[in-house]
């Protein structure tokens, strides 16, 4: 068994994460909120929010997204519903 990920192969966990994400970004009013959110923090110098918006910004307009920013897109907005 070979734990390390072929060259262009995906994440196993990157088809789950977009489809948290569909399913959260499909909500008009979430996805307000979770882009003025990002947008706020990342015009204070907020790193992962300025990763996170420009990633978010990325998947919208249907431009490709690695699955190293997809899963830490999908991590950050699920801490933000849980109120981390």
């Amino acid at each position: 068994m070979n734990g390390t990920l072929k060259e262009k192969e995906p994440h196993p966990s990157a088809q789950s994460a977009l489809d948290y994400l569909s399913i959260v970004l499909g909500d008009p009013k979430k996805l307000f909120l979770i882009q003025e959110s990002l947008a706020s923090c990342a015009i204070e110098n907020n790193r992962m929010a300025e990763i996170c918006s420009e990633t978010l910004d990325r998947l919208l307009n249907k431009q490709t997204v690695s699955d190293r920013y997809l899963l830490g897109l999908a991590w950050m907005i699920r801490d933000m519903e849980e109120g981390k």
